[in-house]
């Protein structure tokens, strides 16, 4: 994955508390056994409605979502955080998230960040007002600017190291590949191994063993 360290884009005004994972991505499209290709389903039932912010085509390419707070709450539906990333989103600004919602989104590499209400409002003011209006998410400063105006978001060290440097979880151990390969080979026989070769890894049976 690529180094996320800042952003700055375009925004989207969601001005709607209580957002449900269910009314991001609703049940029925969680069947698809992809992990992409959902942002046609984003906000289905939403987009069917004349006038939804996200059909305004001064909207076309925004790549920040300003949501109303608890956004994300309910299920833990991963395919919510697919439909936002595959819609094109890039952060999802919000004065509180559903925690699980908030984990996927951020494993995911969609940005989704608390601030303050006060500071949500005044975003989302100038945002309904202005569709061209613009913000800029810093991950390594902790910052979200716009207009001059600065306000910092809480993130975990960890979390940030991972965007800064584009790693996800499986990148991270497989930094450590010849560590675990030289580990695995000096493993006593009769222990579970991960090497095919290991005497405890079960071998195909040939056809001939088979008849």
């Amino acid at each position: 994955m690529r180094p996320l360290a800042r952003h700055t884009g375009r925004t989207v005004p969601l001005r709607r508390s209580n957002v449900d994972t269910d009314q991001i991505m609703p049940a029925e499209f969680c069947k698809r056994v992809t992990k992409s290709g959902f942002e046609d389903a984003v906000f289905h039932r939403w987009r069917s409605t004349p006038g939804f912010v996200l059909e305004e085509p001064g909207r076309a390419g925004a790549t920040v979502l300003l949501a109303g707070p608890d956004f994300g709450t309910g299920s833990s539906r991963e395919h919510a955080v697919w439909g936002l990333r595959d819609w094109g989103f890039v952060a999802v600004l919000s004065s509180r998230f559903g925690d699980i919602f908030r984990r996927n989104a951020l494993k995911n590499r969609l940005l989704a960040l608390a601030l303050p209400e006060p500071a949500m409002d005044r975003l989302m003011t100038r945002s309904e007002r202005d569709p061209s209006f613009e913000v800029t998410v810093d991950v390594a400063a902790g910052t979200v600017g716009a207009d001059g105006d600065v306000w910092e978001f809480d993130l975990d060290e960890r979390t940030r190291w991972l965007l800064l440097n584009g790693y996800d979880d499986i990148a991270v151990t497989l930094r450590e590949a010849e560590s675990i390969e030289a580990y695995e080979t000096q493993r006593p026989y009769w222990l579970p191994s991960i090497r095919p070769d290991h005497p405890s890894v079960p071998r195909a049976r040939t056809a001939q063993e088979t008849t």
